[in-house]
Parts: structure tokens; sequence; C-alpha cells
């Protein structure tokens, strides 16, 4: 999670007073017109921040090529700096990124970005005659498989769990394997957001949804609200998840080490796997296990369907992977055909 964003109250995040005013008013577009969700501005603001650091160092050339970025102002660009963008620059920035070891999803991502501020300068503002970004396209990057542990090692990760607050740790991972919640709504659960035996999560674009609750959840909490209601100094008081030392609600962060403890003590560490692997583990295992896409989609918060049926896919390779596995599967095609003997007369 960004360090932009405020873990107690997601719907904030910082000014953003770095960067040019022309992309200041176009963070404050997305977020009063367009009503974007913090998250999706800081991630434009992001991008367009390592934009015109690189337009600064790399195209203007007004600071030396050794300062480091961190270092690079942009509150002096003016809308005149930002008129001599030219269709060449966008180029020359995405090889740049390509460079720079982003992937192909990430360069798509700051093409956004360039695309969304600029066509803003010129159709919301009319600052901009000219869009530099206008017909620039990279194709549409393919979609990777969701990565997931399988149902045995999903097993091994909760049965290895080594920590000094187990009650909590073993309830962060439970909720993550059967409820498919994203790392953000995890950290941001307060005890209040518990009815019966559903749970209201916050997601993306503080769009909300009850989520119901399994025997195995409502027991990990029933466990971990005895043991932490025993803390001494518990300072957050409505936060669901807090840190046994300070008492406060734990970080984004905090979380990501504790996964990574727990899936290293089960063996399962050095794999890529993460809290949003154990989220894809939790949607596999339930499509697999009969759950209707419909269903799913309103579990994980999916906005379309579309994303949801990413784990149809996942079916359909164990499919191929099966096919793949047969001993006949490598047996070459022999050329030269073998010659067929002349059958004999019947004996009468």
């Amino acid at each position: 999670m960004s360090s932009y964003i405020d873990v107690a109250h997601p719907e904030r995040h910082a000014p953003y007073l770095d960067i040019p005013d022309d992309v200041i008013e176009y963070l404050h577009y997305l977020d009063f017109v367009k009503l974007r969700s913090p998250r999706t501005v800081n991630g434009y603001y992001l991008d367009l921040r390592g934009f015109f650091r690189y337009m600064m160092q790399q195209r203007w050339q007004r600071v030396d090529d050794a300062t480091p970025p961190e270092e690079i102002s942009l509150t002096g660009i003016t809308t005149d700096d930002i008129k001599t963008v030219t269709k060449k620059d966008i180029f020359d920035y995405l090889d740049y990124a390509r460079n720079a070891d982003n992937g192909p999803k990430a360069r798509a991502r700051k093409l956004s970005a360039l695309k969304g501020f600029f066509h803003y300068m010129c159709t919301q503002v009319n600052k901009l005659t000219v869009n530099p970004t206008e017909n620039i396209s990279l194709g549409t990057p393919q979609k990777a498989l969701p990565k997931y542990l399988t149902v045995n090692e999903a097993v091994d990760l909760l049965n290895n769990i080594q920590s000094d607050f187990y009650e909590r740790d073993y309830c962060i991972i439970t909720l993550f394997l059967n409820c498919g919640m994203r790392l953000a709504e995890l950290v941001t659960i307060d005890l209040g957001d518990f009815r019966d035996d559903t749970i209201r999560i916050i997601g993306k674009g503080n769009k909300e949804r009850l989520v119901y609750l399994n025997t195995a959840c409502l027991d990990a909490l029933q466990r971990y609200k005895k043991a932490r209601a025993s803390l001494p100094n518990l300072v957050d008081k409505d936060a669901l998840f807090v840190s046994k030392r300070t008492g406060k609600r734990l970080t984004a962060r905090r979380v990501e080490q504790i996964v990574a403890r727990c899936l290293q003590s089960a063996g399962l560490s050095g794999r890529g796997f993460s809290p949003h692997k154990l989220r894809h583990t939790a949607a596999t295992l339930m499509y697999q296990g009969g759950v209707d896409m419909l269903a799913l989609k309103e579990i994980l918060g999916h906005e379309n369907v579309s994303t949801t049926q990413i784990y149809t896919h996942i079916n359909r390779e164990q499919l191929r992977q099966a096919v793949a596995a047969s001993p006949l599967a490598e047996q070459s095609y022999i050329e030269e055909k073998p010659s067929v003997p002349k059958p004999e007369d019947d004996e009468t």
C-alpha cells in the first residue's frame, strides 16, 4: 500500500504538492468530478510524477543526470512547458520505462495515466490544442493466470503458523483464505463491521459489500478477539487487527511481513505467494468447489464479471496440463512409414 494513503482512513490521501499545478488540478478532477478512488488517484499521481521527472532530467535537461529522482522539483513546470510535450517524448518515455524493467502492464498503466491527463488538458480545461498521446497504443497486455495455493498447501500454511501472537496471525491467514479479501480491505476492518455471521467490507471506490463468514472464520475470530481483549496497551480500540507491542492498527506492510513469515514456516516461501495470492487462492478454491460465477463476483467485490472470469481459465489450464501429463504426450511423429507385410493367403 502506498505511503500516500492513510491506512485507517483509505478515503484520504496526501495533498500532492510536489507536482505541477496542472497535474494537481487534474487529480482534483479525478477525485471530486470523476469520483475515482483514492488508490486510483494515487496511482495516477505516481505515474505522472515519474513522467515529469523524466521530462525535467532527460528531455528538458533542467537537472543534472546524476540527480536522484526524489530531488527533482516539479513545482515550477508551467502549462507552457506542458505544451511542448510531443508524441516523440511519449514514445521515448515508454521506451525509457521499458529499459527500466517496467513490464507490459506497468507501461500500459503509465500510458493510461498520460492519456487521461492530456485528454483532460485538451477537452476539459482547453489548455492544450494538441494531445501528444492521441492514437498511441501498446496493445492489450496478456493477462497471466492467477497464482494460488492448492488445498494441501493452504492446509499446510494454516497448520504451520509460527508467531508470538498466534491467534491474530492465524485469524489473518484464515480470513484471506476463506473470504478472498484484499490486503487494503483486511487492514481497515473494524470490530463494528461484524454482524452475526457477516462482515462488512469496504472495497475499491469505497463500495461496501457483505461477505458471509464460515465456521473456520467465526472460530478464528472468536479466539483472536479473546486474545486481543487481554492486550494491556490497546490504542486503536476500533481496529480489528492490532500490534501486540503498540496496540495500534496493523499496517499493510506489517501484514505482508506476517504472511511472508507464515509462508516461510510452512515451506512455501520463494514462490511468489503474497496476501493477494491468498485472495486468488480463496477465489480459486471457491470456484473449484462449485461457487457460481456471479456469486463469486459479489464475494470478491469485482465491478464486472469479466474480471472474475479469469478463474474459469484456471480450470481450463488444469485440463490442458492433465492432457500434457499423458505418457504419450511427447510421442514423436514417424516420418518414414513402417513397411506393411503383404497378407498371407488363408489356408484352406
